[in-house]
C-alpha cells in the first residue's frame, strides 16, 4: 500500500478518505525512463514500491470506464511545481535555523502548490495567457451577440412600421367607405383594429418609433 508520493515537494500521502490515487512507475523500460526524467530528482532510482500520486497527471491520462481510476498505457506525469519545491526547501532550512536558535515556532500551515489548486478547482486557469485568451474569446462572443440583437431590433422596428402603415391604410379605406365597415376587425390583429385611426396617424409621423 503506498504511503506517500515520490515527486519532489509533493506532500500527498495515502488516505482512503481523500480522492487521490497512487500509481507505480511503469515496468516498461522506455516509459519508466521517461517518468524518471520528468520527475527531475537527482540520482533518483524508483523501486518496486515507488509511486506518483494522481495530482501529477492530466485528467486525460485516466481511464474512468471501470470502478477503479486507472492510468492509460501512454500516460506520463506532466504536472510538477519545481519552483514551489525549491521555496519549500529554503523555508525548511530557515525553520531549522530558527529552531536551533530557540526561536518559538508557530503552528505550521500546509503549502498548496498552484498545480494542486488547479486540480481541486477545475474552473481555474493554468496561466495568465490562458485566462487572457478566454477573456478575448468571450468579448468576441458578446460583440457578436450585440450585433445580432441590434439586427433583430431593427427588423422588429421595420415590421412594426409596416403594420402601422397597413392598419392606417385599411382604416382610411373604411372611413372613406371604400372598404366595408368591420373589415379591419377581420384582417388585423385585435390590438391594432381596436385602436382609433388618429393614434395610427400620430405613430406614422414618428420617425423615431422603436416599439409599438
Amino acid at each position: 500500500m503506498p504511503t506517500n508520493c515520490a515527486a519532489a515537494g509533493c506532500a500527498a500521502t495515502y488516505n482512503k478518505h481523500i480522492n487521490i490515487s497512487f500509481h507505480r512507475f511503469p515496468l516498461d523500460p522506455k516509459r519508466r525512463k521517461e517518468w524518471v526524467r520528468l520527475v527531475k530528482r537527482k540520482n533518483f532510482v524508483p523501486g518496486k514500491h515507488t509511486f506518483l500520486c494522481s495530482k501529477h497527471f492530466e485528467a486525460s491520462c485516466f481511464d474512468l470506464t471501470g470502478q477503479t481510476r486507472r492510468l492509460k498505457m501512454d500516460a506520463v506525469p506532466t504536472i510538477f511545481d519545481f519552483c514551489t519545491h525549491i521555496k519549500s526547501m529554503k523555508l525548511k532550512s530557515r525553520n531549522l535555523l530558527e529552531k536551533n536558535s530557540c526561536t518559538p515556532a508557530g503552528p505550521s500551515k500546509s503549502n498548496f502548490s498552484s498545480q494542486q489548486v488547479l486540480l481541486e478547482h477545475s474552473y481555474a486557469f493554468r496561466n495568465p495567457m490562458e485566462a487572457k485568451k478566454r477573456i478575448i474569446k468571450l468579448e468576441k462572443e458578446i460583440a457578436s451577440l450585440k450585433r445580432k440583437m441590434k439586427t433583430c431590433l431593427q427588423k422588429e422596428r421595420r415590421a412594426t412600421r409596416r403594420w402601422i402603415k397597413a392598419t392606417c391604410l385599411v382604416k382610411n379605406l373604411e372611413a372613406n367607405n371604400i372598404l366595408p365597415k368591420g373589415t379591419s376587425e377581420h384582417i388585423l390583429p385585435t390590438v391594432l383594429s381596436n385602436l382609433p385611426l388618429e393614434n395610427f396617424k400620430i405613430l406614422e409621423q414618428d420617425k423615431a418609433l422603436s416599439v409599438l
